[in-house]
């Protein structure tokens, strides 16, 4: 397998080398004019992202330094608090070991009221 694809890359060098031989100077001098305006325009584009790339890793740094300093937000106490957060609290273990009692409470709550 080694064989036939170096047989073929070194034929298909030579018809390469052929053909580029054949051109005349001004289509020679015009592919050499546009290989290095594309290179020189791919040189620009990573230049500009390498520009901006300290100021976005201080941005970063900054974003995270405020996060982490600020005081975190405290639950507002006056909001009515639900049955599912009763559950998913810390005391819903002992909550659920009694919710017959629980419901039963609720069924008396809903006769008075």
């Amino acid at each position: 397998m080694s064989e036939s694809s170096n047989s073929f890359e070194k034929q298909a060098k030579s018809l390469f080398d052929e053909s580029v031989d054949q051109l005349d100077a001004a289509t020679l001098s015009q592919l050499n004019r546009r290989r290095h305006r594309a290179l020189a325009e791919l040189h620009g584009h990573h230049i500009r992202w390498a520009r901006w790339a300290p100021a976005a890793g201080v941005a970063a740094a900054l974003v995270v330094a405020v996060m982490l300093a600020l005081p975190q937000t405290q639950v507002n106490s006056s909001l009515p608090v639900s049955d599912m957060d009763i559950l998913l609290g810390e005391d819903s273990i002992e909550m659920l070991e009694d919710l017959e009692f629980y419901a039963w409470l609720d069924l008396q709550e809903e006769e008075i009221g």
